[in-house]
């Protein structure tokens, strides 16, 4: 099967288009809303694609960091935004961000294309600096399978309960999962199949004191 990197690579070009019949704006504001950002903090947008996220952050005045794994998707959102944004190539399981650096990560439907999800969440953890926000948007668990095939999904979405394990394993507090009132709608290129599928926010904060190091306390 296709990686999904290959795939957002093929499809940059068209993804605004394309994103627009899959979930509304209304996603955005809404985790924009609950991150309670404010002026001239830091935030990363992490699986940034050509900008959902990116954009509204801007519009808040916020420094954004977009980072990706389709080089296709950092071209379009240099074409986009420009020097406006700090655009770094590299995936969610490995950041390339040092610790303690922002004030907010937004995963938007990034975690259903991320082999490891836990580890990503770990990472989110990492470059949070003391007191950030993380706020995830993403799918419920569902069994539309050829989004996996044809949109090269490596997860069917996620049991709420799950997400909330690995934001606790990561040392998030003040965790919080609700559905998003929103749905991601999507129809099927090869056959008459539709999805219409239920999207969660999660949210978690970090702790106020520094995170533990491998060093010396």
């Amino acid at each position: 099967m296709m990686e999904s990197k290959n795939y957002f690579d093929q499809v940059a070009r068209d993804w605004d288009e394309m994103r627009m019949g899959f979930f509304s704006d209304d996603l955005r504001k809404k985790a924009i809303e609950r991150a309670a950002v404010s002026k001239d903090e830091t935030a990363i947008d992490a699986g940034a694609g050509s900008g959902f996220m990116t954009e509204a952050l801007l519009k808040e005045e916020l420094r954004v960091i977009a980072i990706d794994e389709s080089l296709e998707m950092l071209e379009v959102l240099k074409s986009k935004f420009g020097e406006k944004i700090t655009i770094i190539e590299g995936g969610a399981e490995h950041l390339p961000v040092e610790d303690n650096a922002v004030d907010h990560v937004f995963a938007n439907m990034l975690l259903h294309h991320v082999e490891n999800p836990g580890i990503a969440i770990r990472e989110f953890y990492r470059v949070l600096k003391p007191s950030g926000k993380l706020i995830i948007t993403d799918l419920d668990k569902h069994d539309r399978e050829f989004l996996a095939v044809e949109q090269h999904d490596r997860w069917l979405g996620f049991e709420r309960g799950k997400v909330i394990q690995w934001l606790e394993k990561a040392g998030f507090n003040e965790i919080e999962i609700d559905s998003a009132d929103e749905k991601c709608c999507a129809s099927s290129e090869c056959s008459d199949a539709k999805a219409e599928l239920s999207i969660f926010m999660a949210y978690g904060s970090k702790d106020q004191q520094q995170s533990r190091s491998d060093g010396p306390e």
